[in-house]
């Protein structure tokens, strides 16, 4: 049976509009593929593991080939159910609010946690990183408040998609849809473009 995850990085609840937007895409998926096993991991629930001294040194012991032991050992499994969790999914909706021109610091929490070698990648010293999450998709919901395509550098600059989409690629994801409502705050034309993404969102949830 096919799974799909959804990832939420906003905390803002029933006032986020990349959760609504998500929220639009389930709903519809819900109709289109019952079959599909929906999934939640909310990066804000405190299950995401820190990624602190003794996970980075667990890292670069399983970089070197050796076997974390003591606090790393702990601080790797940890990154090991984590990882699990992830992997077990088919495809992947990604809710993912602009912050401070880039992503919640969550997300980039969750990236670090299980970009680890021998689960979302392997290197070669001649041929560098090769992603292993092949054969997944993902659907991200991208959201601003200020920041829009074609506004001047005084409304932001996008390191939000670029940045999360080369990880996405970087990690093996290379089918990758994406829905935008940016900007959602000061702009005359927000309830427009908020139907547009939401109806972009059903169209969406018909592909999976």
């Amino acid at each position: 049976m096919p799974a799909l995850l959804h990832i939420s990085a906003s905390p803002r609840g029933a006032d986020s509009e990349s959760i609504a937007i998500a929220t639009t895409f389930l709903d519809a998926l819900r109709l289109e593929r019952p079959d599909v096993t929906i999934g939640t991991f909310d990066l804000w629930d405190s299950s995401l593991p820190q990624f602190g001294a003794a996970a980075a040194a667990a890292k670069m012991t399983v970089f070197a080939g050796g076997v974390p032991a003591g606090e790393q050992a702990v601080a790797w499994r940890a990154v090991e159910r984590t990882f699990r969790r992830v992997a077990e999914a088919d495809h992947y909706l990604f809710s993912v609010p602009m912050w401070n021109h880039g992503i919640p610091y969550v997300l980039k929490q969750f990236i670090d946690v299980i970009s680890q070698p021998g689960m979302a990648f392997t290197f070669d010293p001649d041929h560098g990183y090769t992603g292993l999450l092949t054969g997944k998709r993902a659907t991200v919901i991208y959201t601003s408040a200020v920041y829009g395509p074609g506004r001047s550098a005084s409304f932001g600059v996008d390191f939000q998609a670029p940045y999360f989409n080369d990880w996405l690629a970087w990690a093996g994801i290379k089918d990758v849809t994406e829905i935008h409502f940016r900007p959602d705050l000061a702009t005359p034309n927000a309830a427009t473009e908020r139907r547009a993404a939401h109806a972009v969102a059903r169209q969406a949830a018909t592909r999976i």
